[in-house]
């Protein structure tokens, strides 16, 4: 049975209305375009970190960047650098690509 009571049925609206405005405030704070930058950025950035971090250990190769207090062994004379020709083919592929899609989307938006 439903309670009758009009003082209980005032509490359970008051708390229930509390609820809903805690509720209310988490999502426009999640969705806030402020908040959604900031979030990108910092994927961005964690990204672009990871991506730096890959290139250096493919280029130099993890020995030249030992962890911290670690000692560093001289690189063999007899070594080969790494090629850099296929990550800068890579790389300009990349650009090319981007920009491509960037021109196309904007020629698409303009229709």
């Amino acid at each position: 049975m439903a309670d009758t009571d009009p003082d209980a049925l005032e509490r359970d609206i008051e708390r229930t209305r509390a609820e809903l405005a805690t509720t209310v405030d988490a999502i426009v704070d999640r969705v806030s375009p402020k908040r959604v930058a900031g979030r990108q950025a910092a994927k961005v950035k964690a990204t672009a970190e990871h991506l730096l971090t890959s290139a250096r250990d493919l280029i130099a190769g993890p020995a030249r960047y030992p962890a911290y207090g670690e000692l560093q062994d001289e690189p063999a004379a007899d070594e080969a650098p790494p090629a850099l020709a296929p990550i800068l083919i890579g790389v300009g592929a990349l650009v090319v690509a981007g920009a491509a899609i960037t021109l196309w989307r904007r020629r698409r938006r303009n229709r």
